[in-house]
């Protein structure tokens, strides 16, 4: 889903070219393809997708790397424990200092502020699918169970890129977010307000082009540029 860029020598680069990662919903069957009845019934009409949830990978590996320590540490000293060996001088010192400690100590406090902190993250994590970077694009009449995305920045240089083919832009700087695309020209000759008043009209098309899920707004700014 990559448009023509644009004149040679103002194209991408290698490392701006966007990538669209494709994943397929599994049907109600199991089966990767949609059912012939759902199909039917959403044919002739794309299917407003959503951002694609990240893997989680980094955050469940720490958790999980953390309960096994303390798991393997505490199972450890249980099992000396019944052997016949004294307990861990950690777990005594632990078990001494929950005992004694009042609930305004220092570290108390600060040890149940990490956790619950922790927590919050967590469950942020839990409730919320992350790859901020990645735009969803809709999905087709013919396949609504294929699900679609564009990075941010290729879709910064498709709309830049179609910035510099405005007449008397020098040149563009485009910064793409969820909900807005802010655009900023160098007008070299021209009226600046039919150059603002063009490149309004040509990134609404590219936008509109790249078929989002949910197009962002444009917002542009020009200044004469005359050095």
């Amino acid at each position: 889903m990559t448009p023509d860029p644009g004149p040679p020598g103002r194209g991408l680069t290698p490392s701006e070219r966007p990538t669209v990662p494709l994943t397929k919903e599994p049907g109600p069957s199991g089966h990767a393809g949609p059912e012939p009845d759902t199909m039917a019934q959403e044919r002739g009409k794309g299917r407003r997708t959503h951002r694609p949830w990240s893997a989680r990978r980094l955050p469940a590996a720490l958790v999980a790397a953390v309960i096994l320590v303390a798991a393997v540490a505490a199972l450890a000293d249980v099992v000396a424990v019944r052997a016949g060996r004294p307990s861990a001088a950690w777990r005594r010192h632990l078990t001494d200092a929950l005992a004694t400690r009042p609930v305004d100590d220092l570290w108390m406090v600060t040890g149940a502020a990490a956790a619950g902190a922790a927590g919050l993250w967590l469950i942020a994590l839990a409730l919320t699918p992350g790859l901020r970077h990645w735009l969803p694009l809709r999905s087709t009449a013919d396949c609504p169970r294929l699900l679609a995305s564009l990075n941010r920045d290729g879709a910064a240089g498709l709309l830049r890129d179609a910035a510099l083919r405005v007449p008397g832009v020098g040149a563009a700087r485009v910064r793409v977010r969820r909900h807005r695309v802010k655009a900023r020209a160098d007008v070299r000759f021209r009226d600046p307000r039919q150059v603002k008043d063009d490149l309004t009209a040509v990134l609404g098309e590219e936008r509109d082009r790249l078929a989002l899920a949910a197009p962002p707004r444009i917002v542009v700014r020009v200044r004469r540029r005359t050095g």
